[in-house]
């Protein structure tokens, strides 16, 4: 599937409405999004149970703004409608295969569970 764009009309309703969300916060003008953006989406191709989103950062400043991003590229990883990672920086391919991999495979009750005893 290729990736797609999110914008603050569809960003609830794609994360809420699919178990795993891979989020690209990135901007046209920066060089690392641009040299990431190639590994995302030849995953978002061979993944297609996995939705891949991109936000402009330019162009979506509240969702930019909501989400406290500083720096870009960032990632984050929406499983169940709960961020499980967020991390800037350009990834390389190897380590963005791990971390779909790591996110299929995370038992949410547990991580809910961890949660809610650390509340």
């Amino acid at each position: 599937m290729a990736t797609v764009t999110l914008t603050k009309d569809n960003f609830a309703d794609t994360v809420t409405g699919n178990e795993l969300v891979l989020v690209d916060f990135w901007a046209e003008w920066c060089g690392p999004c641009r040299m990431f953006a190639p590994i995302f989406e030849k995953l978002a191709e061979e993944h297609d149970e996995i939705v891949f989103g991109k936000v402009d950062t330019e162009a979506q400043q509240e969702l930019a703004a909501e989400f406290q991003i500083r720096s870009i590229p960032t990632l984050m990883i929406f499983k169940d409608n709960a961020v499980v990672f967020a991390q800037p920086g350009a990834l390389p391919e190897h380590a963005l295969r791990d971390l779909v991999e790591q996110a299929r495979n995370l038992d949410m009750e547990e991580v809910r569970r961890q949660m809610a005893e650390s509340a």
